[in-house]
């Protein structure tokens, strides 16, 4: 009987080490992902790192994802390049800014007038298809395209006060590939630098201002230091930007891995939308570094007109482009017929 009980009693105790021991043996070693950003590290704080940090709190070791800002690994025109040969396991990124070699390209940053606010983003890809020909058009050309969200509009920032539509005429601007080719027709000269010297540009009188960003990036990343003038007035009501990862590298990750991935990707959506629209607000109220200045609505359609021949240009050069064109017009005549809050500019 002594003996017996001796044999339970250690048995019992032996059990719990036995259980645990599995828990201990990791499946595999850790995947490292290098990701870029197209932003800056002031902003890409904001704007792509609350996702890189949830992925790598909640991959339980599993994945490990580092993070590198604007042109560190790559330029940012060669985002999709690195990314596509494996150079980049991920990008955050506008298809204009990394010059996609998809026909999605010129629809990515701020294509002009295809939006009003922040939120039109994730509807036009949810509920309007834009999701489906994106992941589409990335997939024959070896690139997960993962999911998109808006930004912030497109304002601009400059030396020198816009009060005219007039006024653009001559104005040399750090901008998007897309949105320069469009302001051109106004007498805008794009201006294409690094990200990183814009600043500088400026104060040397390489640039004039930045057709860039809302003016939440302006204080963010220094700019609202070395010009004057805000416009309130813009082109495009939200930034288009997507996540993508390199195809090979999407397949080999487990599907409770893609879970996190996608997870972290979702909260920093969510975490923007509230960051760039209360931002917006509360810089153009209070904030003592921009003046603020306006061009008459009614002369500033004449710009939105512009947009609309320009969108008919787009639409020949392409079948998909034809399509993202005519799903444009669509949720453009919804909301135009809905009326405010969705038609306030």
């Amino acid at each position: 009987m002594t003996s017996r009980r001796k044999f339970l009693r250690g048995a019992a105790l032996a059990a719990p080490a036995t259980l645990a021991t599995p828990a201990l043996v990791r499946a595999q070693e850790t995947i490292q992902w290098r990701f870029q950003t197209y932003a800056g590290a002031a902003l890409g704080e904001q704007v792509t790192k609350p996702v890189i940090d949830y992925i790598n709190a909640n991959a339980n070791g599993e994945l490990q994802v580092e993070l590198f800002y604007a042109d560190q690994i790559v330029p940012t025109g060669e985002l999709f390049q690195a990314l596509q040969r494996g150079t980049l396991d991920g990008v955050h990124s506008d298809d204009d800014s990394m010059a996609s070699p998809t026909p999605t390209r010129q629809f990515g940053g701020y294509f002009p007038f295809a939006t009003k606010h922040i939120l039109d983003v994730p509807v036009l890809f949810n509920q309007y298809g834009l999701a489906d020909i994106w992941r589409e058009e990335y997939a024959k050309v070896g690139v997960a395209w993962l999911s998109a969200a808006g930004q912030d509009p497109c304002n601009f920032n400059t030396t020198r006060e816009i009060t005219s539509v007039s006024d653009l005429d001559g104005l040399k601007l750090y901008t998007f590939p897309t949105a320069g080719r469009f302001l051109s027709q106004f007498g805008v000269v794009p201006v294409n630098i690094p990200y990183e010297d814009a600043e500088v540009a400026v104060q040397t009188g390489e640039l004039d201002g930045m057709a860039w960003s809302g003016i939440t990036e302006d204080y963010t990343v220094g700019w609202a230091d070395v010009t004057d003038y805000f416009l309130t007035n813009n082109i495009s009501g939200a930034w288009i930007g997507s996540f993508f990862v390199n195809q090979e590298r999407w397949e080999e990750l487990p599907e409770h891995l893609k879970s996190v991935v996608m997870a972290g990707i979702e909260a920093g959506h969510t975490y923007r939308n509230q960051w760039y629209w209360g931002g917006e607000a509360r810089l153009r109220a209070q904030g003592d570094k921009l003046e603020l200045r306006s061009v008459p609505a009614e002369e500033w359609m004449q710009v939105e007109e512009a947009a609309r021949t320009f969108w008919d240009e787009i639409a020949q050069e392409g079948e998909v482009e034809q399509r993202i064109v005519s799903i444009f017009r669509d949720y453009n005549q919804v909301i135009n017929q809905a009326g405010a809050p969705y038609t306030n500019g």
